[in-house]
C-alpha cells in the first residue's frame, strides 16, 4: 500500500500519495510550498550561513574584530557578572517599571562608538529583544552605527534612564 499524508491546506482532508503535499484540488500550492523549503534549507544551510557570517556580515576588519570579541572567555565572563548583577531582568524595561526577564548584555554606549568601553562592566546592561531592537535604531540614528551609516561625533549617553526616554520618543 503505498504512503499517504493530509492535504497540507487548510480544513482540507483530503488523503494524497507521497511524495505530493497537496491533493488535486488544491495542486497549485504545490510550486510554492516547495520553495518556501528551499528557502528555508538554504537558510538553514552551514555552507550558506558560513557565507553570510564571514562575507556579508563581516565585511571589514573592524566588524569582524567586534564579532570575534563576542565569542571570547573574557566577554562570557563579563556576561555572565552582569547577568547575575541586574537578576536576569531589562534594565530598560525596570527604568519604565516594568520587570521582564532577558537573558542579552548589551553595551550601553556601542562599541563601535567608544572602542575602549568594551571591557568596562558599567557600560554594560542585561536588554530583552523589544528594548534590543528599540536601542539598535536609537544607536543608529544617534550614534551613527551600523551598516551604511557613518559615526557621528556626538556626546556619549551612559545613564540608561536617559535613552529609555530618547528611544521613546
Amino acid at each position: 500500500m503505498p504512503r499517504t499524508r493530509r492535504c497540507r491546506y487548510p480544513n482540507c482532508h483530503a488523503m494524497v500519495a507521497f511524495p505530493d503535499h497537496y491533493c488535486q484540488q488544491h495542486y497549485e500550492h504545490e510550486a510554492e510550498y516547495l520553495a518556501s523549503r528551499q528557502r528555508w534549507a538554504r537558510s538553514n544551510d552551514k555552507q550558506y550561513t558560513h557565507k553570510y557570517n564571514t562575507v556579508t556580515r563581516y565585511r571589514n576588519d573592524d566588524k569582524r574584530q567586534q564579532y570575534n570579541f563576542y565569542r571570547t572567555r573574557q566577554w562570557s565572563h563579563l556576561r555572565q557578572q552582569v547577568l547575575e548583577r541586574d537578576h536576569y531582568l531589562c534594565a530598560y524595561c525596570k527604568v519604565k517599571g516594568v520587570i521582564t526577564p532577558a537573558k542579552t548584555v548589551d553595551h550601553v554606549v556601542p562599541i563601535e562608538f567608544d572602542e575602549a568601553l568594551k571591557t568596562d562592566i558599567a557600560n554594560l546592561a542585561v536588554i530583552c529583544g523589544k528594548c534590543h531592537h528599540a536601542k539598535t535604531e536609537f544607536e543608529q540614528e544617534y550614534y551613527g552605527t551600523g551598516q551604511g551609516n557613518e559615526l557621528k561625533h556626538v556626546s556619549e549617553i551612559t545613564d540608561i534612564s536617559s535613552i529609555v526616554v530618547l528611544m521613546n520618543s
